[in-house]
């Protein structure tokens, strides 16, 4: 149960404003429906045919008192222009009056006419008051004496000459009222009334600010608006002792009143700000859902891409394994047909082998014969080789040299030996030939190629 359903004075409020709102907005709504032309010309439903004749009286006097007060007007006003105001002529000082009393009718007529269209300019009645203020005044000074001292009947005639003007403003009031009572009956009353500014200015000031701010249509629903947020603090301070001992969220219509919301609409941010959260959530687990969805309709996919691939690997295994069966079928008929061949031939060709035969041992004794002949030269050689070597380890002997360089001079050997190049020499030898690692076998070739280019040449 939330804190303002516990305060039942501060929820009966709201509802009553929002009820009395919403038959307004109805009404307007009606009300704008209508025909344009039937909207700004139909009488109210129920006028009597007096009402209408009484309506039409009032109507003629008014024009008539405003003949009366323009004609009584004019001529004072005029001749106390030229007299008394300077104008020239008394034709340029008829010429102000016929212009203020004019513009005072054009006004009039036009501020009228607004009230009749629903659509009032509340300021055009100021410049009213002030020519119609004027025209007092220029009326009540051409009563005045020229000379002496004002007497009581200097001040009945300056009263007298003002009566007219001001009855004519009040019955242009009261008939601009009447016209906007008529054409706006379903309509509240806008603005804030006047004696609310006498009676109690900055918080009236404060009540027209927040209508202006937050576009609160009527001066009836500010009202209730206001009274419900009154009310409201006062149960909470009721409840909790003090508004800073209510919770965050009974605080709420306290905070947002700056703001333009009402006490329902406050109170109901937790529950939007859950609502949206819920949505968020219910958003975010749909979008889950469907991406599960897409990555299980793509694995779906996957597999049956990969079964498509597998039978497509049977079905070509299996065309392979029939293409090598007949392949092999086909290779056993050729090996028979060549097995016939051969035994066709074979006869012929016994002779020939044995005469192949024949010279193939005379050539075999001639080979065997060049092979020891072969074997005697590297016998030789070897021997040559082992005395040169001899011949060269005595020479090293004979200058006393060290291990290293008794080995560096051997690879030197070896690389003449492999055709005079470093590189044809493998250093795989040279690690075989001293039992040494890659690193030192590569040293001991890079000595070596340095000792043969600096002249070296082993002892023959």
């Amino acid at each position: 149960m939330s804190t303002f359903a516990s305060l039942p004075l501060a929820a009966q409020s709201p509802r009553a404003a929002s009820d009395a709102a919403a038959a307004a907005s109805d009404a307007r709504s009606a009300a704008s429906d209508a025909p344009r032309s039937a909207r700004r010309w139909a009488l109210p439903a129920g006028l009597t045919r007096a009402q209408t004749v009484t309506a039409a009286a009032i109507v003629g006097a008014a024009l008539a008192l405003a003949g009366i007060g323009l004609y009584l007007s004019f001529e004072h006003v005029a001749v106390f222009a030229h007299e008394r105001l300077g104008f020239a002529t008394l034709g340029k000082a008829r010429l102000f009056t016929v212009g203020v009393d004019v513009g005072i009718l054009v006004l009039i007529a036009l501020d009228l006419l607004m009230a009749w269209l629903r659509r009032p300019i509340g300021w055009v009645r100021f410049p009213v008051w002030l020519l119609t203020g004027a025209t007092l005044v220029l009326n009540a000074a051409s009563a005045a004496p020229t000379t002496g001292a004002w007497t009581t009947v200097d001040y009945v005639a300056a009263f007298a000459h003002g009566i007219v003007p001001v009855l004519f403003i009040a019955v242009v009031e009261i008939g601009k009222t009447a016209i906007d009572r008529v054409v706006r009956q379903a309509a509240p009353a806008e603005g804030v009334p006047l004696h609310r500014w006498f009676l109690s200015p900055l918080p009236t000031f404060t009540l027209w600010r927040r209508m202006k701010l937050w576009a609160v249509g009527s001066y009836a629903a500010a009202v209730e608006r206001d009274k419900e947020l009154r009310v409201y603090r006062v149960m909470l301070e009721r409840q909790h002792g003090s508004v800073r001992k209510a919770p965050a969220d009974a605080r709420l219509p306290l905070t947002m009143a700056r703001y333009g919301l009402s006490v329902d609409e406050a109170l109901a941010l937790p529950q939007e700000a859950e609502a949206r959260l819920e949505a968020e959530e219910d958003t975010r687990a749909a979008e889950e859902k469907r991406r599960a969805e897409r990555t299980a309709q793509a694995e779906i996919a996957r597999l049956r891409a990969a079964g498509d691939v597998q039978s497509a690997r049977a079905q070509v295994s299996a065309a392979t394994s029939r293409a090598e069966v007949e392949a092999a079928a086909a290779v056993a008929a050729a090996e028979r047909a060549a097995t016939a061949d051969t035994e066709a031939h074979q006869s012929a060709t016994a002779a020939r082998a044995d005469a192949e035969r024949a010279a193939a041992e005379q050539a075999a004794a001639e080979a065997r014969r060049c092979a020891a002949e072969a074997d005697k030269a590297e016998a030789e050689a070897r021997r040559d080789t082992a005395e040169a070597e001899r011949r060269t380890v005595e020479a090293e002997d004979e200058l006393a040299l060290s291990s290293r360089d008794r080995k560096i001079r051997r690879v030197a050997r070896m690389i003449l030996a492999a055709g005079g190049s470093a590189e044809n020499l493998p250093l795989d030898a040279v690690m075989a030939a001293y039992s040494v690692s890659q690193t030192t076998a590569s040293e001991y070739r890079t000595a070596a190629a340095e000792v043969l280019a600096h002249g070296y040449a082993p002892a023959s």
